[in-house]
């Protein structure tokens, strides 16, 4: 099976303007994101996809590869389809593809390889990562989104409030009572179903959470969840920058 690992990486972040190319410890955050994905035992390759020169020179510059794909994509997920249909009309053809997110510089290879695992099953058509949650803080954060699957393994829904609420217990003891699960940011999607899934408009799920992964479900597709013992650093701002290098 041939396998793509994606990392879409825009250099106008809102919250942090030219985040993939911020140093840590000598080495841009992009490249980091870039080294710990070719670890994955399971990618047959890693791309950068960028709107950025800047850059696409920076992953040029280490010997990465990377192609320029437009500025006006809403998500990672769109980016990911444009480098997809480019590969194909140069007759480069991948039976899946792995959006890896662009801001986890540590992201640990296992979880690449967990996901792929996933399409073994000729019945998956995406796939994500799921870890439980062991602080309040974590549990009632809008910022950590959060996950409850099916018996088979599918992932029922996704929120930014806790799933599922626990009627007649303290809030405060819900991490106690119940088993939660963060959502880890990372998708596997069959190639032919990231050309379905974007071309879907935003529906009224999406639109409540500001989740797009609410559109896929929405509309009727699988997302397959396996629970990891990874968790996820993300750097979104300049604050999550100094607090991590400050614990480092």
């Amino acid at each position: 099976m041939r396998i793509l690992g994606i990392i879409p990486a825009r250099y106008a972040s809102s919250r942090f303007p030219g985040k993939p190319l911020v140093e840590i410890d000598g080495k841009t955050m992009i490249r980091r994101v870039y080294e710990q994905s070719q670890k994955a035992k399971s990618l047959t390759d890693v791309i950068v996809a960028t709107d950025d020169v800047k850059i696409e020179q920076e992953i040029i510059g280490f010997g990465g590869k990377v192609m320029i794909t437009s500025t006006k994509h809403r998500s990672g997920t769109d980016r990911c389809r444009e480098v997809i249909d480019n590969l194909e009309a140069s007759g480069e053809h991948y039976d899946a593809v792995v959006n890896i997110q662009g801001d986890e510089p540590f992201i640990e290879s296992q979880q690449i390889d967990l996901i792929t695992e996933c399409f073994q099953d000729r019945q998956t058509e995406i796939a994500t990562l799921a870890k439980k949650i062991q602080k309040s803080s974590e549990l009632f954060s809008p910022n950590v989104n959060k996950v409850i699957w099916n018996i088979r393994g599918e992932a029922i829904y996704f929120s930014r409030n806790p799933i599922p609420f626990m009627q007649n217990i303290a809030k405060d003891e819900w991490i106690n009572k119940g088993v939660y699960y963060k959502h880890i940011g990372i998708y596997g999607y069959r190639t032919e179903t990231l050309k379905k899934i974007t071309r879907l408009e935003p529906g009224r799920l999406e639109i409540a959470e500001s989740l797009e992964q609410l559109r896929w479900i929405e509309n009727g597709f699988k997302i397959v969840v396996r629970e990891t013992p990874f968790d996820s650093i993300s750097i979104d701002t300049p604050e999550d920058l100094s607090e991590f290098l400050n614990n480092a």
